[in-house]
């Protein structure tokens, strides 16, 4: 039976054991209104189809709150039947064998790209499905304001500066940023990593054998400079200490600012949100030292899990085989617009993307115009990284002296995990 064919033929012959009427509880971070956004329109598409289903939504905080959030539901044994978290090095630190239902062997799995189902497996099994698309990590900018002052997109971290320098002149906000949500402020260190591997191809593979370190890699340690220099420049917005995520894409897309690192998946907010600047805002790649080796860093979206505590495991892998279908795709797509490709087979995008979109599939679409964030290529991510990074983006501590404090909270990490050499 090919995959079509059996997501065609779902119901009670598929999962064996399905009850008629069952609900669902599935729990979301609330980080930005478009994941309660989306999570809802699959709901409602996913409902309309199986009406015999019903499923409530939780929210949770982002960030380090959030991880414990998930880690403690686990432990204890009342997480909700599926769950959104992230892929990669921290979808590894929950313990996947231990706490998860595999889906290997399910036929939705099928529909799933290579690509995303080698960032949510754990020894031989898969656990998990995509939800939303893969992103960039760069820096969204206002192109109206790029217009009004003639400015070029940087292809270097100095052509990036002398953008900054003429925006503050002109009067306008040259850097948002917003650490009252402490996630945004990684942007600068790990939308980096692009330039890192072009620098030093191993070095994902150095550091996860504890022989390459932050504060002393020459590559490694510029994304904790170039986030201090931004701040030393003066060219932040006065409230980015109490400015929240959603403040920071008001000011981008009204033009109060002209810059706003952050993953391209931002781009469903400004279509929500500010439909009629949607197109006033464009993206592109965190600029590094060599126009010639200019990319993109490119992070997989985060995955949609079954814990082996749910009781209804059945209806939970008809949901998510409902979400990894083109089905699932287009009510993604419907409810915030397409905010970057989908690694479900056979998704595609509408002619009518966001600019933002428009600006990052060329980098998709280069052979090696993009590299995978280091989370995806290590099981390595210190917790504390986005406590650091506002620090030294607030100028409380030095670049160097960041750097060194996250080489100790990742081997504090590694140690956990009992990866070798540490």
């Amino acid at each position: 039976m090919t995959a079509a064919l059996g997501l065609a033929l779902l119901g009670s012959t598929a999962f064996p054991g399905m009850a008629q009427d069952v609900t669902l509880s599935f729990l979301v971070d609330n980080t930005d209104a478009s994941t309660t956004t989306v999570a809802q329109a699959l709901i409602d598409a996913f409902v309309a189809k199986n009406p015999n289903i019903a499923i409530e939504l939780e929210t949770r905080p982002g960030g380090g709150e959030g991880d414990n959030i998930i880690k403690t539901r686990l432990a204890t044994g009342e997480m909700t039947d599926v769950f959104l978290y992230n892929a990669g090095s921290l979808f590894q630190a929950i313990n996947p064998a231990q706490n998860l239902v595999p889906l290997t062997n399910e036929p939705f799995e099928a529909n799933v790209i290579d690509t995303f189902q080698k960032t949510v497996t754990a020894g031989t099994d898969v656990y998990g499905v995509p939800f939303a698309t893969a992103m960039g990590g760069g820096v969204m900018y206002n192109k109206k304001i790029y217009a009004d002052l003639g400015l070029s997109v940087p292809k270097t971290w100095d052509e990036f500066m002398a953008n900054n320098e003429k925006i503050k002149a002109a009067g306008k906000v040259a850097v948002i940023q917003s650490f009252a949500d402490t996630w945004t402020s990684q942007l600068f260190v790990l939308g980096d990593f692009y330039n890192v591997v072009s620098a030093e191809p191993d070095f994902a593979e150095r550091y996860t054998n504890n022989q390459a370190k932050y504060a002393t890699d020459a590559a490694a340690i510029k994304g904790f400079e170039r986030q201090e220099a931004v701040f030393k420049g003066g060219y932040l917005n006065e409230d980015f200490a109490a400015a929240k995520f959603d403040d920071a894409i008001r000011m981008l897309a009204t033009g109060e600012g002209a810059h706003y690192p952050m993953l391209s998946f931002a781009a469903g907010n400004v279509v929500s949100n500010y439909p009629d600047e949607q197109a006033d805002v464009g993206f592109f790649a965190l600029p590094g030292d060599d126009a010639a080796k200019n990319g993109l860093t490119a992070w997989m979206p985060s995955g949609l899990y079954i814990p082996k505590t749910s009781q209804h495991q059945n209806e939970a892998k008809q949901f998510l085989a409902f979400v990894a279908s083109t089905e699932g795709c287009e009510a993604q797509t419907a409810a915030v617009g397409a905010t970057g490709p989908y690694l479900i087979k056979d998704c595609a995008l509408p002619a009518d993307v966001p600019a933002v979109v428009a600006d990052l599939l060329p980098y998709f679409q280069r052979d090696g115009g993009t590299a995978p964030a280091l989370e995806f290529l290590s099981p390595i991510k210190g917790p504390a990284l986005e406590q650091i990074t506002v620090e030294v983006g607030s100028g409380i501590r030095s670049a160097a002296d960041g750097a060194a404090l996250y080489d100790e909270d990742v081997k504090k990490q590694a140690q956990q995990l009992g990866l070798g050499g540490w």
